[in-house]
């Protein structure tokens, strides 16, 4: 079964002339393309076709290297404006061997309608095709939308894609420790191993018995477990995050309230909520007006 092409599509409020340059430019390219680290020109002659090469950075120190060839660009009488590439690499690590694609560039009343048709073999024969159609091809696709997303950004707002960026990551390096910190402190020390002190403290603010007081812990640990999960699926971050705001302060004084001697350990309640609580007001900031993949069309 063949694999469908990826299509992204988006709408910019701007100039022909500066979406062109923006994106046909490789100094401005790969400022915006998470696709790319870098993309560099080679030399050429005025009738010979443009060729580039690229390198992608995957992380812990290792980097995919490719080469791309500019197939031609063609500019219509309704000023619209088509690029075609064709692109590869020889390198073993990548799940990419050869593709070809388009950008086109169509005027609209308030801008230009901005869209990319992109496709590509794989490597490693059966094996490489289902892990590209499963994994590989939702990614590149979902990269592709996010950085056409802070392209429009940019030429609209002014956003800088590296602030842009910076943002994008942010936020969900929060949101995966949000994630972790509910969901561990939900299940471990109150449901696996019912600690101690998280009953003592629950009796320490209320007169109950130790039954009572387990019950309480337990229920306790499947909200936040809950919660935990709702960082994942919920798709209003900064909600949440106004939520921890009021909570974390409100977890304090509680624990102030059931057992103050904790507050004298090491990495206690006082220090570990004020971090927390700390990171969801920079979460609050960070978050405003993050890109999205979300904003582009997928497909025609």
């Amino acid at each position: 079964m063949k694999n469908k092409p990826i299509y992204v599509e988006t709408s910019i409020s701007s100039d022909m002339e500066k979406v062109w340059e923006a994106s046909q430019n490789p100094q401005l390219h790969e400022q915006w393309d998470l696709r790319f680290s870098s993309i560099t020109y080679l030399p050429k002659k005025e009738d010979e076709a443009q060729l580039f090469e690229y390198k992608t950075n995957i992380g812990f120190g290792f980097s995919i290297a490719g080469w791309g060839k500019s197939v031609g660009t063609f500019h219509a009488k309704d000023n619209s404006r088509t690029s075609s590439l064709h692109f590869g690499t020889a390198q073993k690590i990548s799940p990419i061997k050869e593709g070809k694609g388009y950008w086109k560039y169509e005027p609209e009343q308030n801008g230009v309608k901005f869209f990319t048709q992109y496709d590509y073999d794989v490597r490693f024969g059966t094996l490489g095709k289902m892990i590209d159609r499963v994994l590989f091809r939702p990614i590149m696709g979902w990269a592709t939308a996010l950085s056409f997303d802070v392209f429009k950004r940019w030429l609209e707002k002014g956003d800088t894609p590296s602030s842009q960026y910076v943002r994008f990551f942010s936020h969900w390096l929060i949101t995966i420790l949000f994630f972790f910190v509910w969901v561990y402190h939900g299940l471990v020390p109150k449901l696996l191993l019912m600690h101690p002190e998280e009953v003592s403290m629950t009796q320490g603010m209320l007169p109950l018995t130790v039954n009572e007081a387990q019950n309480i812990v337990s229920t306790a640990g499947v909200i936040e477990i809950v919660f935990g999960i709702l960082w994942v699926l919920y798709s209003n971050k900064r909600r949440l995050l106004k939520i921890q705001v009021v909570v974390f302060p409100l977890l304090t004084l509680s624990t102030l309230i059931g057992d103050a001697t904790v507050f004298g350990d090491p990495f206690n309640p006082l220090t570990f909520n004020l971090t927390l609580f700390v990171l969801s007001v920079i979460g609050l900031l960070v978050s405003k007006d993050i890109p999205t993949a979300k904003s582009c069309k997928r497909s025609r």
